[in-house]
């Protein structure tokens, strides 16, 4: 490539010639994950109408705690083992688990049980090898690399929801729900070099040797209770908390509501609609991440990105109340999937460039899955609360979720806001 294309594509994608390869890498490791999880999580969902409000609440519970203990794990491995080998070996241990899912389902007559440990433990890969992605995004990029980048590797990410997404529609029934395991375990045992191979660019390429390959190969140290005490003292990484907490509740609402009106389908029926909803996400997602979120970031600065998703859900949820209809929810539901995606999650995922290296692999995952989950359970319970306990229906709800976006778009303001000044306060 000549100067004048390198400088055509600079202008166009905001990459400059030498962080091609190592965004490319990214790009990527980011499309083979998504790629694996969205083969999955079509099948997870399409599991969840079968049973209600209240199992489903139990077993985003359980969620939950199997997450804490994870994460606790994790913050022990990370104080133990390299870090550069710490990645890869999360990959390598969920994609086993997914085999041996596989030989289980053959091997099982009464598939009750293993369905709904199937279902809590796609839903806690879900979290996790997200949140250990972008730890190592933000151990590998600079600040002023990950507002430029992070937008353009989650496109990748979406590129393969997309492709994932479409498999899944295409070949549920010919394939079976068993043969969709063994494929996503094969996606993910191919991410694991390329784990290796981004480390490795972090210093030849892009030379940040303010994050040097030394740092990387070197144990963390301390407990693998650190984490969880960071999270509780910092007022900067509880803000991300009340932030995602906010989400967490929005985004359950919804969930069930679509549970609950996709329960007259067959299962078959139930994976084919949900992968073709996915498909029309991530699609949406690839486009603006590519094109448009990091130049949203850039010119409209972190607290209006932020806050962004969380208005547009706001009003969403109004017009719901007043037209409580399948089709209105489900464009609902686009809408703020492929925002989060696009817009929220690499903003997000860019506050963690201004915390220190133990903070991004200890304490990071303790809020993107444990808080996540906790989220998820406090949420599930209030939902199945308001439903079969008060017997409230979906406009009654709808309003209480707009009250829950409202407060949700503010704690993106003051969360950009924290960020820009510790921003300037380094500079």
């Amino acid at each position: 490539m000549n100067d004048t294309e390198a400088n055509l594509v600079s202008r166009i994608f905001l990459v400059e010639k030498s962080e091609y390869k190592v965004t490319g890498v990214s790009f990527l490791l980011a499309f083979l994950l998504m790629l694996s999880y969205y083969i999955l999580r079509p099948v997870r969902d399409g599991m969840a109408s079968d049973w209600s409000d209240l199992e489903v609440s139990f077993m985003w519970n359980i969620n939950f705690f199997i997450s804490a203990a994870l994460v606790a794990i994790y913050g022990f491995a990370a104080s133990k083992i390299n870090i550069k080998f710490l990645v890869p070996s999360v990959y390598t241990l969920f994609s086993a688990s997914f085999i041996a899912y596989y030989f289980g389902s053959i091997l099982v007559a009464d598939h009750a049980l293993l369905d709904k440990m199937f279902y809590i433990w796609v839903s806690v890969f879900s979290l996790f090898h997200v949140s250990v992605f972008w730890s190592l995004m933000s151990d590998t990029f600079n600040k002023e690399q990950a507002k430029r980048l992070f937008a353009i590797i989650a496109a990748g990410a979406s590129l393969g929801a997309i492709s994932g997404s479409g498999f899944t529609t295409l070949f549920a029934q010919a394939l079976g729900v068993d043969m969709l395991m063994l494929i996503a375990s094969c996606g993910l045992l191919i991410v694991v070099p390329l784990t290796f191979y981004i480390y490795r660019l972090k210093s030849i390429a892009l030379h940040n040797e303010d994050i040097t390959d030394e740092l990387n190969m070197a144990k963390l140290g301390g407990h693998w209770w650190h984490g969880f005490k960071t999270v509780t003292t910092s007022p900067y990484l509880m803000s991300i908390v009340i932030f995602l907490i906010l989400y967490t509740f929005v985004a359950s609402f919804i969930y069930f509501e679509q549970k609950n009106l996709l329960a007259e389908y067959t299962r078959a029926e139930r994976t084919q609609i949900l992968g073709g909803i996915d498909w029309i996400v991530n699609t949406l997602t690839f486009y603006v991440a590519f094109f448009g979120t990091s130049r949203i970031v850039r010119r409209f600065g972190m607290p209006i990105t932020l806050a962004l998703l969380p208005g547009i859900i706001a009003v969403a949820l109004l017009i719901l109340a007043f037209a409580p209809m399948l089709t209105v929810l489900l464009a609902l539901q686009v809408a703020r999937r492929s925002g989060n995606y696009a817009i929220t999650r690499p903003a997000r995922e860019m506050l963690f460039t201004e915390v220190s290296q133990e903070e991004r692999f200890k304490a990071k995952p303790v809020i993107d899955v444990v808080l996540y989950r906790g989220g998820d359970a406090l949420s599930s319970l209030a939902f199945a609360g308001l439903t079969q306990g008060l017997g409230l229906g979906l406009a009654a709800v709808a309003l209480v979720g707009a009250g829950i976006a409202s407060l949700w778009a503010w704690a993106g303001i003051r969360l950009g806001r924290k960020y820009e000044r510790r921003m300037t306060s380094r500079e």
